[in-house]
């Protein structure tokens, strides 16, 4: 999440940001004594900030948006929000963190947005991953599905996200968000991580929730992230709308997408999936801890 990606931009009425900094949504600047929270501005997090921008919950926080998850845990780790749409890993990161609600950004079977890109025809080819510096779930997910399914383990290196630089010095490239599904593919292997999750869990699997810190909970009890959630699915059309021209994709495949493919309610079974993701990350050395899930109170 660097600058307010231009699929953002439509989405809360302003223009690109500036390159390299992070701004918070010029119409609630003004506005004192709300939340202050923080979101990926990806496709995929569309519905669930829709209703702060253009809805019912317009004006009851100040919305920062970035193009890449990993700097929403940034900014709630220094305190510069009190709630951030986060890549779940950091939830076993940051002990000081609790869950707000179950809104999430997850899959079923395939989330086409987060995909292992390689040159390869099998993934027991692969020894060397450039991973996307803006992922942190999925860099662990790539890990675990290598070392737990495969028993195998590449040599990783975090780099920017551009798949063919990645691929021009690794075997296999984790690309996630918008670019996971605009790249030119031909010639290449894409391999879809909540699948390979899927066909080797049997389960669902979560990306990112919403999280805040313990001190913020006044502040934040007060937004119901589920309704936002609610909102924004119902409105979906509009959300494709906006994002048609910026992502080049036709209206049938994003609604498919927004629709189909991503699970937006942390339900069993993928409460499932999130559970026994933390366990294996704290297995293989990726987190600290695998705390059990602690709720905003």
């Amino acid at each position: 999440m660097v600058a307010l990606a231009s699929g953002a931009s439509r989405l809360v009425g302003l223009e690109r940001g500036v390159v390299g900094g992070m701004r918070a949504i010029g119409r609630y600047e003004e506005q004192a004594n709300v939340p202050r929270i923080g979101a990926s501005s990806y496709l995929n997090t569309a519905p669930l900030i829709w209703s702060f921008v253009h809805g019912a919950r317009a004006g009851a926080v100040q919305l920062t948006t970035d193009a890449a998850p990993a700097r929403c845990a940034d900014l709630l780790a220094r305190g510069a929000v009190e709630a951030a749409l986060m890549p779940v890993i950091e939830y076993q990161r940051l002990p000081e963190v609790v869950l707000v609600s179950d809104a999430c950004v997850g899959a079923r079977t395939e989330v086409r947005s987060v995909v292992l890109v390689t040159r390869c025809a099998t993934l027991r080819e692969v020894r060397t991953i450039a991973l996307d510096e803006s992922s942190r779930t999925s860099a662990a997910l790539v890990q675990i599905i290598f070392r737990e399914f495969l028993g195998r383990e590449p040599r990783t290196e975090a780099t920017q996200p551009d798949v063919h630089a990645m691929l021009s010095e690794h075997d296999g490239a984790l690309i996630i968000g918008d670019p996971a599904m605009t790249f030119a593919r031909a010639g290449l292997y894409v391999h879809d991580l909540a699948r390979l999750w899927r066909e080797h869990t049997g389960l669902g699997f979560v990306f990112a929730l919403w999280m805040a810190h313990e001190h913020a909970a006044s502040s934040v009890r007060a937004v119901d992230f589920a309704a936002a959630r609610d909102e924004g699915l119902a409105h979906t059309e509009e959300i494709i709308a906006q994002y048609e021209a910026e992502l080049g994709l036709p209206r049938a495949e994003l609604r498919t997408y927004l629709h189909d493919n991503l699970c937006f309610e942390l339900n069993a079974e993928m409460r499932a999936g999130l559970e026994l993701y933390f366990q294996l990350a704290h297995k293989h050395g990726l987190a600290p801890a695998a705390r059990t899930l602690q709720w905003l109170t």
